[in-house]
This record gives C-alpha cells, sequence and structure tokens, in this order.
C-alpha cells in the first residue's frame, strides 16, 4: 500500500445532528459534504461542523448547504457526483430499516426502503475505498421470507435486513465486516450495543487481510489508552454527569431554547477533572455548555419520580412487579444507577430517570453519556409532540439517534492509519490488539464475518 499523508476524505449520509462527522473529524479525517434532510439535526451539524469554530467541511461549491433527502442529491445533482468518483475515500451512514422491520408491516411500497436503493446508488456512483454502517442491534434479526415482500429481497435468499444489505454491497465490489459492538467498551458511559458494518472496496493483493471490524475491535485497548481512559472498567454515569447536578445549585433562566419560563442550573466547572470529564470539556469556552434547560415537571410529576427512586432497582428496566407498584403501563423506564454506564439512551426524554434527583435528564446530560463535548453546541427546539413528532427532530430527539463521537472516533483513526500507512493491516492488527479477551468483553463485542 502506498504511503498517503492526504486525510480520510468522507461523505456523511443520513447524518442527523452529526456524532459520525464529529468522531471522525477528531480522528484527523476530513469532511467533505453531509445529507440530512431535516432542518433542526441539520442546523446543529452547519453550526458546529461544517462552518464550526473548530472544525469546517471541504463543501463543493455546486451543493447548497442546506437540509436535504439523499433523493434530492440523486435526483439534482447526478453528473457532479459521478464527476466526484474516486474522490471520495469513506462514505458513513446508514440507511433506515423500518421498512423491513419485523415491528412493522413490511409493506415493500414503503418509502423508506427506497432509501436503501439511494444509499447503494450513491455508493455504486463515488465507489469509495471504504464504507461504515451503524444500525441497531436488530439490524441482523433473521425472519422468514413473506409473499408480497420487495422481490429483489427475496430473490437473495438472505434471512435478515442487515444480509440484504451486505449482499449488495458484495456485488458491488466490497468486503463486508460485521458483528456488534458496544460503545461502552470505547470509553462511553452507556450500555449502547450497535451492528456495525465496516466494508473496503475489494484489492485482489489483499486478499488474506484481516478484516475491518476485528481490527476495531483489536484497536480498542490502545484507543482507550490513547485518550486516557480506563480499559479495565467502563465509564460511570456519575463521572460522565455528576458536575451537572441541580441541587445545591442556583437556578436562572434558560434562554437558549428561545422560550420564556424555563430554568437551569448555574453552572461551575470542577476544579479538578476526571479522565472522562477532561475529554468533554477539553476546548469548551469560559461559558456554560448550551442544552442544560430542565423539565418543568408538575408536582405529581416529581413525587412519581421520588417514588420510582424508592422503588425500582437502579440501572435496570422497570420490571412487571414495579410498574405495577408504581400504578404505570410505561414499559421502558429505566432509574439510573451512579456508579454504572447508562443504558440505550432514547429519543424519549422520560425513559430514563435521574440517579439521585427526582427528574428526567438534560440535553446536554443525554449528550454527555453520548461523548459529545460540552462544545458543541445543540440547535432547533427541546422537544415536540402530537402529529408534528414525524417531522420534527427536536434536540432530544437529535442526541439519541446520534452515533456516539467516541465510538466514531475510533473508526476514523483505524481507517485514517489504514489509508496514511506503509503497514499493512495485518501488521497494524498486531501492533494495536488489544485485551477483549475478559468475558465481559466478548458477549459486548461480538464478531462475523460475511
Amino acid at each position: 500500500m502506498d504511503k498517503v499523508t492526504k486525510p480520510l476524505r468522507f461523505l456523511d449520509v443520513f447524518a442527523g445532528c452529526g456524532g459520525l462527522s464529529l468522531g471522525l473529524l477528531q480522528a484527523g479525517c476530513q469532511g467533505v459534504f453531509a445529507i440530512e434532510k431535516n432542518d433542526h439535526a441539520f442546523e446543529t451539524l452547519h453550526h458546529n461542523l461544517v462552518d464550526g469554530k473548530r472544525y469546517q467541511f471541504d463543501w463543493p461549491k455546486w451543493l447548497p448547504r442546506k437540509a436535504m433527502a439523499c433523493e434530492e442529491l440523486l435526483r439534482n445533482y447526478g453528473p457532479e457526483l459521478d464527476a466526484m468518483k474516486d474522490n471520495i475515500d469513506l462514505i458513513v451512514g446508514s440507511p433506515p430499516c423500518q421498512g423491513f422491520s419485523t415491528a412493522g408491516q413490511r409493506d415493500p411500497n414503503d418509502p423508506r426502503n427506497k432509501m436503501t436503493e439511494q444509499y447503494l446508488l450513491l455508493v455504486e456512483k463515488l465507489q469509495p475505498r471504504y464504507l461504515a454502517i451503524e444500525n441497531v442491534a436488530g439490524f441482523n434479526i433473521r425472519f422468514e421470507a413473506e409473499e408480497g415482500l420487495n422481490r429483489s429481497f427475496n430473490a437473495s435468499k438472505r434471512s435478515s435486513y442487515a444480509d440484504h444489505i451486505a449482499g449488495r454491497l458484495v456485488d458491488l465490489g466490497y468486503s463486508v465486516s460485521r458483528g456488534l459492538v458496544n460503545c461502552a467498551d470505547f470509553g462511553v458511559p452507556q450500555n449502547r450495543v450497535r451492528y456495525l458494518m465496516l466494508c473496503e472496496r475489494d484489492h485482489t493483493q489483499d486478499v488474506a487481510r484481516t478484516s475491518l471490524f476485528q481490527n476495531l475491535i483489536n484497536y480498542r485497548s490502545e484507543f482507550l489508552k490513547r485518550k486516557n481512559l480506563p480499559s479495565t472498567r467502563k465509564i460511570s454515569v456519575k463521572e460522565a454527569i455528576g458536575d451537572l447536578l441541580v441541587t445545591g445549585k442556583k437556578l436562572v433562566d434558560n434562554t437558549d431554547s428561545g422560550v420564556k419560563g424555563f430554568k437551569e442550573a448555574e453552572y461551575q466547572p470542577p476544579v479538578t477533572l476526571d479522565c472522562y470529564l477532561s475529554l468533554m470539556r477539553m476546548y469548551a469556552p469560559p461559558a456554560a455548555p448550551n442544552s442544560r434547560r430542565l423539565a418543568k415537571h408538575l408536582l405529581a410529576t416529581v413525587r412519581y419520580f421520588e417514588k420510582v427512586q424508592e422503588v425500582c432497582r437502579p440501572g435496570i428496566c422497570m420490571s412487571v412487579a414495579e410498574r405495577k407498584k408504581l400504578g404505570t403501563k410505561k414499559h421502558s423506564t429505566t432509574l439510573l444507577h451512579g456508579d454504572w454506564p447508562a443504558p440505550t439512551i432514547t429519543t424519549l426524554p422520560d425513559d430514563i430517570v435521574h440517579y439521585s434527583e427526582p427528574r428526567i435528564l438534560t440535553v446536554r446530560e443525554n449528550a454527555r453519556l453520548q461523548s459529545f463535548p460540552d462544545w458543541f453546541e445543540f440547535k432547533g427546539s427541546y422537544t415536540t409532540g402530537g402529529k408534528q413528532r414525524k417531522h420534527q427532530c427536536p434536540r432530544y430527539t437529535q442526541v439519541g439517534n446520534a452515533v456516539p463521537p467516541l465510538l466514531a472516533n475510533a473508526i476514523g483513526e483505524i481507517l485514517n492509519t489504514l489509508c496514511s500507512s506503509e503497514l499493512s493491516i495485518d501488521e497494524l492488527a498486531t501492533r494495536s490488539s488489544g485485551d477483549l479477551t475478559n468475558m465481559e468483553a466478548e458477549k459486548s463485542s461480538l464478531f462475523a464475518v460475511v
């Protein structure tokens, strides 16, 4: 492999607020452009990364810097994309899979299925060397073929949506390695198990190479060492958000939401920073981080959360017996355990109750649990509801949908190293071999190759 000195250039598709892009930029990669159809999510990405103070994309002059769908990109800028062939090293992002979901009706006409075809068409046009696809752990759930399901899916005789995507990418000339990874294994204070597909355009001379996914797993220990994070334990909730407690703090008016009547706690940075907070506070301005608006809980809601803290086992999703004691039908509530990583952060603010205060988390606390640094500012409304929920992407949703930047950072460092090093991929694997021999790591970082 020839040594390359220029940074790896990437395109982020279905980019959301920019969690993947941020991690790649932190790894020294260069963003070219990002595709996100929601205005609020794109505003956050644009503010921080496209024309940000710390990072800027190398945005092409022919492409408007605005929210747009992948379909619009392909429809309006086909010739410009064709001209970029072989000038993009990496495409990241994952097409939505709800159209194939076992929870849905698997309608072959579901418009979300078309997003997969658009994604694959974009890959075919640009032919990047690498692809990184991230999705929920159930991305690879097997199911029986059903009459009426998309013909191209049935014809493939593959048993899951992930198998379908992998097969199509192999047909386009990519080797595909994939498996489950727990983000907590890479320093994220959250047990967030995700399905990763890391792909490389085939090169005949590299037939015996170790898979990209296995290299990521092997790199874990060195990555944590580089970030000054512990490799023998996971980062806890208290380590991540303990400085954002409200108790004993003066409450002041919140001003970053554009809505009057909300409060936030005054913020004073800790005098000493532990390893994780050092990362989160790095490059943070003197002003307090944004998105710390507190929910306006009714007294009855506060009393309910106090009862949750009395009844429920911390760190474990509420059981049937606990729900019965509390008189609630909500299934997914979890009381945080201060000394454990958080459960998966979702888009619903009331899925998680604070470990010591009777309230939901702020957007900033959720962002900390996702490994967004404090200088990263979220834009748009905080919440939404009713009919607007399908069309808007408020801050809680932006954070819940994001790929944790720390995991993306590790992916970027692996790929950047491969692009800029004369070492073979097997030599890199040997050099960066991690300590995933313990049982806990093996359970949270499964490996499979297509």
